[in-house]
């Protein structure tokens, strides 16, 4: 556990019970979010090589333009 997250749970275990599981419940949520992202991350990526190649090969051909993000 690195120095920070430890102070981190330091100051949380000073909150009251409740607090602190909701604290903990929020944690919890954004941990299982993090892993879902992955998870969907790690089966897409073969459409997104695939997208990526079509993409390349659209601006080799000159069939793209400059982003103007001032236009946006």
């Amino acid at each position: 556990m690195t120095e920070a997250l430890r102070r981190a749970f330091d100051a949380a275990s000073r909150l009251p019970d409740r607090e602190q599981d909701e604290l903990a419940e929020a944690i919890l949520d954004e941990l299982a979010a993090d892993e879902r992202w992955e998870a969907i991350l790690a089966q897409s990526q073969s459409a997104l090589e695939r997208l990526a190649d079509e993409a390349l090969q659209e601006h080799r051909e000159g069939r793209t333009e400059a982003l103007d993000p001032d236009a946006l």
